[in-house]
């Protein structure tokens, strides 16, 4: 098996595990990723997962590119579109499968290709000092085509992810912190106890507010303020009404940690 999951609690450790050829993605760890995210999303007791590459040289190595010519021969270009607008993107995440819940990436090398799309769709990425970023597909005559043109641009400034994509030359930790592609970088070693510590964080907090909060930001990222603003008091009005707000008040008055139920 190339790709593990553990659950912790309320969280979901994701590792792909392919550290001999950079956890490159094959087509077939990309689909058992899909179904990972996918199981995440519905299981009412996992509140927020991790994702990581196993070893320290690589987080993820994008696609196998061994391998990726077979997806190309097999289709030809109008069934590739046709599929590529229904099926799970690279690694699950990149298209069509929005897992609702939090994702970290906690990137313990070299990020790049796919593997920097992967970590684009996540909502939060950390990294160790000797992280890479990269979006080298240029080099080879194409373009990052699993959401690297559309989310890079969204993440950080306009003229860094140009840059990025049209040279296709790779930055390192310092100047992935510094342009805002990460939120933090942590001690060698440390990204995935780092990144579930965060997660856990997360889990201990309201799962259905969690779930709006991230919703009404990402949904409400490329609108007009005023309809964001709108989006956002859909989002929040009916919270008003849950269980877990009224323990939430509860709690706070009889100044004691909560207790969320998911209602």
């Amino acid at each position: 098996m190339t790709v593990r999951t553990e659950r912790i609690g309320h969280v979901l450790a994701v590792t792909i595990d392919r550290p001999e050829a950079r956890n490159a993605l094959s087509p077939e760890m990309s689909r058992a990723l899909a179904e990972a995210w996918a199981s995440f999303r519905d299981d009412g007791e996992l509140r927020a997962a991790v994702l990581t590459g196993a070893g320290d040289k690589a987080f993820c190595a994008g696609a196998d590119l061994k391998r990726i010519g077979e997806h190309y021969r097999s289709m030809t270009p109008v069934e590739r579109l046709e599929r590529g607008e229904q099926e799970p993107g690279l690694g699950g995440l990149t298209r069509n499968l929005d897992p609702g819940k939090p994702v970290i990436a906690a990137v313990n090398g070299a990020c790049l290709a796919g593997g920097l799309e992967l970590a684009l769709a996540c909502d939060v990425r950390i990294c160790e000092p000797h992280a890479t970023f990269g979006l080298p597909e240029v080099r080879w005559g194409i373009i990052p085509g699993a959401g690297g043109t559309q989310r890079l641009p969204r993440a950080i400034p306009a003229s860094a992810a140009m840059e990025i994509l049209l040279t296709g030359d790779p930055v390192d930790a310092a100047t992935a912190l510094r342009i805002g592609l990460v939120s933090r970088i942590v001690p060698a070693g440390r990204s995935m106890d780092e990144a579930l510590a965060l997660a856990e964080r997360i889990a201990r907090n309201a799962p259905l507010a969690v779930r709006a909060a991230r919703a009404a930001a990402r949904r409400g990222a490329d609108l007009p303020l005023e309809e964001a603003l709108r989006l956002e008091q859909r989002h929040a009005e009916p919270l008003r009404q849950t269980e877990d707000a009224a323990e939430g008040f509860r709690a706070f008055a009889e100044k004691r940690p909560p207790e969320f139920r998911g209602r």
